[in-house]
């Protein structure tokens, strides 16, 4: 911010008790934008001796020349300490100025500092205004910061005011090649950190937005989901293992429903009532995005649901499903698989994907529809399904040609 007015004014101000005759001090006022700031100058003036116009004692004694040297001096340090701070590329206050003047310079705001204190911020709101998860994607970010600096500056921590574009794109580079993080990976923790440059520009401690020219672009990723032939190879494949027939039918639940791990770990039967149709739906919030939630119960879900009323995991913790860890869910997963003949590598979120395509998507129902039950902010998130299905379209069409191809070769 580059000042409109500036201004220094050397005066006597009167003490309190102030007697006639006796010496006043004299105060350095400096203003900068219609602020103020006074500082005493620890030097004394008889009133009758003081110029008010010149702002200097009247005389050309030894000890008036002396005084007034000292003047210049510190008029002249007011001038370097607004230098400073252009040179800085900081605010020019009033406040900033008298500062340096008197030796109190602000603090350097340190990286790390600042990015701890943003997730202590949140990790105060987990729960409430926060997922656990989202504390452990930032308490990442900053390990990986951490080790960034220390590999790049050899350093502890770094001035904020040293970010810049380089920071960023060798940021990018070690999370690449030393923490070997796929593409998507490496801009999601570039994201976390976006966040502190953001907050650190809007509070004034950066000149200008280091991610000025740098690309964010995530590389689009064809998730797997499961056929109806998949679908129906799980559904109708019986166990011996009790623990297996239980993982299949919570995934399957998942596949119907589109909930993901949390939301169906948290699901309790006050989350399922009668929805404006007569029939039953689940009436929730998404953990990840809070976001309201409105799914009503395919038949198959019913099914599953009334399948454990009585189990005691259940009725003890107050759950409509007898689910296990996401580790342990997604390490049973690929038993489930080996034995249904699946050779997708399966895990707990494959059934969300399943659900938004296979049986939603694939089935007609319109992505405005499919976006409000999986509980998506924006339809841009639900439209990576639709790509999907088109891409399910082409395969389609191309057997189709290929099919028909076949015939008009037969026929002739």
């Amino acid at each position: 911010m580059i000042e409109k007015s500036f201004a220094t004014l050397f005066f006597l101000k009167q003490p309190r008790g102030y007697v006639k005759g006796n010496d006043m001090p004299i105060y350095l006022r400096i203003t900068v934008n219609g602020e103020r700031k006074e500082i005493v100058t620890k030097l004394t003036c008889n009133p009758d001796r003081w110029n008010n116009q010149a702002q200097r004692l009247r005389g050309t004694n030894e000890n008036s020349k002396t005084l007034n040297a000292f003047l210049e001096v510190l008029e002249r340090k007011v001038h370097e300490a607004r230098l400073r701070l252009v040179d800085a590329s900081k605010p020019i206050t009033a406040e900033a100025i008298k500062n340096i003047l008197i030796g109190q310079e602000e603090k350097p705001r340190m990286l790390l500092e600042v990015f701890q204190h943003h997730n202590d911020q949140l990790a105060a709101l987990v729960n409430t205004e926060f997922a656990p998860a989202t504390i452990k994607r930032y308490d990442t970010t900053l390990e990986h910061t951490r080790s960034f600096i220390a590999w790049k500056y050899k350093q502890a921590d770094i001035d904020i005011k040293s970010l810049s574009f380089d920071f960023v794109s060798d940021f990018e580079f070690y999370l690449k090649s030393v923490r070997k993080c796929n593409h998507n990976s490496a801009i999601k923790y570039i994201g976390n950190m976006r966040k502190i440059v953001n907050y650190s520009l809007k509070s004034g401690w950066l000149p200008k937005d280091p991610f000025f020219g740098f690309k964010m672009a995530k590389k689009e990723v064809v998730r797997d989901y499961l056929s109806e032939e998949e679908l129906q190879a799980l559904a109708s494949k019986q166990f011996s293992i009790e623990r297996l027939s239980q993982v299949r039918d919570i995934f399957l639940f998942s596949c119907y429903t589109g909930l993901a791990f949390i939301d169906v770990f948290q699901l309790t039967p006050s989350r399922i009532a009668k929805g404006i149709d007569g029939n039953q739906w689940i009436f929730t919030f998404r953990q990840k995005t809070d976001t309201p939630t409105r799914i009503p119960l395919l038949p198959q879900a019913e099914e599953i649901l009334c399948r454990y009323k009585a189990n005691p995991k259940c009725i003890n913790e107050g759950k409509v499903l007898p689910i296990l860890s996401n580790q342990k869910m997604n390490a049973y997963l690929k038993e489930v698989a080996d034995l249904c003949g699946i050779t997708k590598t399966l895990t707990f979120h494959i059934a969300r994907h399943t659900f938004a395509t296979t049986i939603t998507l694939s089935n007609g129902v319109p992505i405005e529809t499919v976006s409000k039950m999986l509980g998506h902010k924006s339809i841009r998130i639900t439209q990576h399904y639709a790509k999907i299905i088109d891409r399910k379209v082409s395969e389609d069409m191309l057997l189709l040609q290929t099919r028909l191809q076949v015939r008009q070769g037969s026929a002739t």
